[in-house]
């Protein structure tokens, strides 16, 4: 295991509430993923693919969309990928993320999914998937965290809004499973996951700002938890990459458009966890 002294004694403190940054998350891959060894780097591709998603999607639209600079693959990357898609060059995709394989083969298949599902939607799924195998115990724990803390809210608001939420519950973890067929108030999990009634109370926030603000506010205390024995190792690295992004996303909603950006963000997190029964 590879051990990054100088590194991590050398990363600024963040918080939450700062209103300035030492490092966005671009000039942390421009800077600190290279003297990761390539087994950590791979970990912490892991962080990045969610803009080489984003990336995926616009190029398939539009080949002239500007891309996200913080993805891990370019455009002439993404156009050697689909035609090695197209030409059944296994040889020519073989270094990709296999994911990408099957989503692509879906999308020029034109294999739309039905109308409640987007193709986001079905990237974001196979990613999910993907990362909840991370050859790192802590990092596998952080996509699962994420992915029930989504979940139980979308479940939440099923039950609010009156709506299925099967459909939408992505993974079949028994988390997962619970939300998709339980019945009772607590799905049966209370003995299952400590933080099922913080989140649920989290839930019954009306103002959005305080209840994205509050997850967010979770999720940092769980990584000061789980990386507290961690230490000068990819562990605390990967989780001061998620603390950055978190602040950088707060700077980034000031008083007159943070309240439509937070909706898109709630937008984007319940299309996030909603996946197809194919990719269950």
């Amino acid at each position: 295991m590879s051990k990054y002294y100088c590194l991590i004694a050398g990363l600024p403190e963040i918080n939450l509430e700062d209103q300035k940054l030492a490092f966005t998350v671009k000039e942390f891959k421009d800077e600190v993923y290279c003297q990761l060894d390539k087994k950590d780097r791979k970990l912490i591709d892991l962080f990045f693919l969610k803009y080489d998603n984003n990336n995926l999607i616009s190029y398939l639209d539009n080949k002239e969309a500007v891309l996200d600079e913080r993805a891990t693959l370019k455009a002439e990357e993404l156009e050697e990928f689909i035609k090695a898609i197209k030409e059944d060059d296994k040889m020519g995709y073989s270094n990709f993320v296999p994911y990408f394989n099957k989503f692509i083969s879906q999308y020029l298949a034109n294999q739309a999914p039905t109308s409640e599902i987007l193709w986001k939607d079905v990237l974001s799924a196979l990613y999910y998937q993907y990362a909840l195998k991370a050859d790192n115990c802590f990092i596998a724990r952080w996509f699962e965290y994420c992915l029930n803390i989504n979940n139980i809210l979308i479940a939440h608001s099923a039950r609010k809004y009156h709506f299925d939420a099967s459909d939408f519950i992505v993974g079949s973890n028994k988390i997962a499973q619970a939300l998709r067929t339980s019945s009772s108030r607590d799905w049966g999990l209370s003995g299952e996951i400590d933080y099922l009634e913080t989140v649920q109370r989290i839930a019954d926030e009306e103002n959005l700002v305080e209840r994205e603000k509050k997850i967010d506010l979770l999720k940092w205390q769980w990584l000061d938890e789980q990386t507290f024995f961690h230490y000068f190792t990819i562990e605390p690295i990967f989780a001061y990459l998620l603390r950055i992004e978190m602040v950088e996303r707060w700077l980034s909603l000031n008083k007159e458009t943070g309240e439509k950006k937070l909706r898109d963000m709630i937008g984007r997190l319940k299309s996030e966890v909603k996946q197809p029964e194919d990719f269950q």
